[in-house]
Parts: structure tokens; sequence; C-alpha cells
């Protein structure tokens, strides 16, 4: 037979119990509580709200840039737009809406990235 017979299991449960933790055992917990997912929750709202905020701003000072220059009109409503996409991200990011909100910086920065192209 290839399988392991019961007189070859030296620890039962209780042994197992009374034995004192390890220090990967230790390490195992301490991952375990850095990954509380409050605070994995809270790191992607504030990362969610963080990057359309930033990326609102950039697509404003695009809008302002290609107004004030001779591009055509679609170009910094395109930026405009797309800053207006992103800052609704932002918003719903920090309502904790992060996927949604990803969804909408990845459609803003592409509304943007499409208004460039009509330069």
């Amino acid at each position: 037979m290839s399988g392991r017979g019961d007189s070859e299991i030296s620890e039962t449960r209780e042994e197992q119990a009374e034995q004192p933790e390890t220090p990967e055992d230790e390490r195992d917990e301490d991952l375990a509580d850095a990954e509380d997912p409050a605070q994995v929750a809270r790191r992607a709202r504030w990362t969610a709200a963080g990057t359309g905020v930033l990326l609102a701003l950039a697509g404003l000072a695009a809008s302002t840039l290609r107004a004030t220059g001779s591009a055509p009109a679609l170009v910094p409503a395109a930026y405009a737009f797309g800053a207006a996409v992103c800052a609704l991200a932002a918003f719903l990011g920090s309502r904790g809406r992060t996927r949604r909100a990803l969804w909408l910086l990845v459609t803003g920065v592409m509304v943007m990235a499409l208004g460039d192209q009509f330069d």
C-alpha cells in the first residue's frame, strides 16, 4: 500500500495544540493582521479618490492649454469631458465604489486620448 497507516501518525490534535508557537506562526499572524479588510478597503478608497482628482486636474489643465491654442474646439471639450468623468470617478471612489471608479477613470483617460487624436 502506498498510503500511511494510523500507526505512523505521531501527533494527535491535543499534542499539536500543546506545542508552543514558532516564530513562523507569529509572522503569519502579523501578516494576517496587516491585511485587515477594513484597512484594504480604506486604502482602495483613498487610491481611487486620489487618482481621480489627479487625472481630473491634469485634464482641466490640458483643456485650458488647448483652448488657448489653435486646436479645434473638439480637443479642449474632450479633455474637459474626460476630466469631468475622472472627477465623478474620484467622488465614487471616495464613497467606496472603487470598481466603478476604476472603470470611469479608464473611460475618462480614453476620452482625453481620443480627443487628443483630433488635433
